[in-house]
């Protein structure tokens, strides 16, 4: 099972679990089970979550399906998916434990708020494999900053949960083991007491802005991606060097 979902708060609250091992990854598999939980369980709630079992949130896409053929499927779906979270009715959440990364953090980066444990790591890791995270590119910078984004994705290196919270990007920090907890108290006191209808109609204005923004800057990044990188040598060496774990012998090509 890829995904699962958890009623709370009488059905108020919605979980949405990510659960495929090993590390939740975002396959295109996974893209297509979250969008049909979406489809079953979306309606008449006051909020919905995105958290990943076995203690990670997401390791990030699968690194089988980053080429040329795979991807062409898997990138447009999955940005299908996150412009789809960026117009849900309903306030959105990412819980976040473990590692949180490349198209797992793209896919927090598409909810209103992220409650992280206090040890979690967020990050853009895909320069390393050859490529660039499109929805990472134009969902960071409105979430926290153009300097922030530009050195996650240039040093493609992850960063801690308190340094993210400083960044204005996590909400609330939360001690190992504690992330459901504290949602939990987070939804209880802002959202629980509060319309649906007006909670809806909310959280859908809260994003005006965003989406108007983060929309075309999406669609462009993802033609530079399809265009320029992903048939590139480097992006192929970046696949073959991290599935035979050694590192890559980058052409510049």
């Amino acid at each position: 099972m890829s995904v699962r979902t958890i009623d709370e708060r009488g059905g108020a609250w919605l979980r949405i679990v990510l659960d495929e091992p090993r590390g939740n990854l975002l396959s295109l598999a996974m893209v297509h089970a979250i969008a049909a939980a979406l489809d079953r369980s979306a309606t008449g709630r006051k909020w919905i979550t995105f958290e990943g079992a076995g203690g990670e949130f997401s390791y990030g896409a699968k690194i089988q399906e980053h080429v040329p053929g795979p991807m062409e499927q898997v990138l447009p779906q999955t940005h299908a998916l996150l412009r789809r979270m960026l117009g849900l009715p309903a306030p959105t959440a990412a819980l976040v434990e473990g590692r949180c990364l490349g198209g797992g953090f793209e896919l927090a980066l598409a909810c209103d708020t992220i409650v992280a444990a206090e040890d979690a790591t967020l990050g853009l890791p895909e320069l390393h494999l050859g490529a660039f995270p499109p929805a990472g590119a134009a969902l960071l910078p409105l979430r926290a900053g153009a300097s922030r984004a530009a050195a996650a994705m240039l040093t493609a290196e992850p960063l801690a949960a308190t340094v993210w919270r400083d960044a204005g990007l996590v909400h609330v920090v939360a001690p190992r083991g504690e992330v459901i907890d504290a949602a939990g108290r987070w939804f209880d006191r802002h959202l629980a007491p509060k319309s649906r209808v007006a909670l809806s109609a909310a959280a859908q204005a809260s994003r005006l802005t965003l989406r108007a923004v983060a929309e075309p800057a999406l669609a462009a990044a993802e033609r530079l991606y399809l265009d320029r990188v992903l048939g590139s040598r480097d992006a192929a060496e970046g696949v073959h060097a991290f599935l035979e774990k050694r590192p890559p012998r980058w052409t510049d090509g």
